[in-house]
């Protein structure tokens, strides 16, 4: 298949278009670069198959001309992080939503034959059920879950009115090789690898007994795949790794020192995906248990050593929206 990949230069992205390629497939990674490196694709960049672009999704002039002759499309470009979604409302909305409206027009005028969406487990905000099915109630907690959740809403209704073929994966908690390593404030695995490569403590919200469904970055790109050759339509499931881990867990895979710092608002104490939904129409498994993912990142975590070192003070500093405007969220 002659496929496209919004967002592949970024951490699922990269991993998604070696997949590809590995599989035979052509690759057209299209990425504006602004948090997506081109170091991410050095295994492919050479490869006969693969050609890059460098376009917007906000600009659909630039980016109409790609979808020419594509059989599948996966859409995984976006604004991601709490504190900056709420600090620039306007640029999440533009990009997840406006963003994901040219992607998904340019893709449907273009005849492509399945599109797959990359959306966020944090739309659920804090579910009442564990673990979360996809029935649960959305309810985001900040702009970043809503526009991901928009940018859903619109991708299922054009499978309804249009009958194009669409997926949307609700993505949980994913890590890995080539996630961020700059930015704003964010995932932990990029905070504590940071920390631990520079001899600083881990900084842990919280009491550190909140669980998350880590689920390994190879793992999410075989979902993708997956649904990419199926013939399901209209559907959204979640991509969980089938369990959920505690940060204390985390702490102490990496080995180190502790400190811990306030919880915030608005967080989940636990993300953990129902998947049987995505096993039986699917047939997909996760594969990379967490200790293993762990393992590889720590083989990698030099590319960390220009990432940013957090300790309690600059995150304090870098949260202070995060409390301002979430504080009565409820727990």
């Amino acid at each position: 298949m002659k496929t496209l990949v919004t967002g592949g230069a970024g951490f699922i992205g990269s991993h998604l278009a070696e997949l590809l390629i590995a599989k035979g497939h052509e690759v057209l990674a299209v990425d504006n670069l602004t948090s997506g490196r081109l170091e991410n694709l050095k295994g492919v960049v050479s490869h006969p198959r693969f050609k890059f672009a460098q376009a917007d999704i906000r600009d659909p002039s630039a980016l109409q001309p790609l979808f020419e002759g594509v059989d599948w499309v996966f859409h995984l470009a976006g604004l991601a992080d709490i504190v900056p979604s709420i600090e620039m409302p306007a640029q999440y909305y533009s990009t997840n939503v406006s963003g994901t409206f040219n992607v998904l027009e340019c893709a449907r005028s273009s005849g492509v034959q399945r599109f797959l969406y990359a959306a966020s487990s944090s739309s659920y905000g804090i579910p009442a059920l564990y673990p979360t099915p996809e029935s649960s109630p959305i309810q985001p907690h900040y702009p970043y879950a809503l526009t991901k959740y928009m940018g859903e809403e619109l991708v299922l209704h054009w499978a309804k009115v249009y009958k194009f073929p669409t997926v949307s994966l609700r993505l949980f908690n994913v890590f890995g090789t080539r996630s961020r390593t700059t930015g704003a404030y964010g995932a932990v695995f990029g905070v504590f690898l940071a920390q631990k490569l520079n001899g600083r403590p881990f900084t842990v919200v919280g009491d550190g007994t909140q669980t998350r469904d880590f689920t390994y970055v190879t793992d999410v790109a075989e979902a993708f795949l997956c649904a990419a050759q199926s013939s399901v339509s209209g559907e959204a499931m979640n991509v969980g790794s089938g369990n959920h881990y505690s940060v204390n867990r985390l702490v102490e895979l990496l080995g180190g020192a502790v400190e811990f710092i306030p919880k915030r608002p608005g967080e989940p104490d636990c993300t953990y995906a129902d998947v049987e939904k995505i096993k039986r129409l699917l047939g997909w498994m996760p594969r990379v248990s967490f200790e293993e993912g762990v393992r590889l990142m720590l083989e990698r975590i030099a590319d960390w050593k220009d990432a940013p070192v957090w300790n309690p003070s600059t995150i304090d500093r870098a949260t202070a929206t995060w409390f301002h405007y979430l504080g009565d969220a409820k727990p």
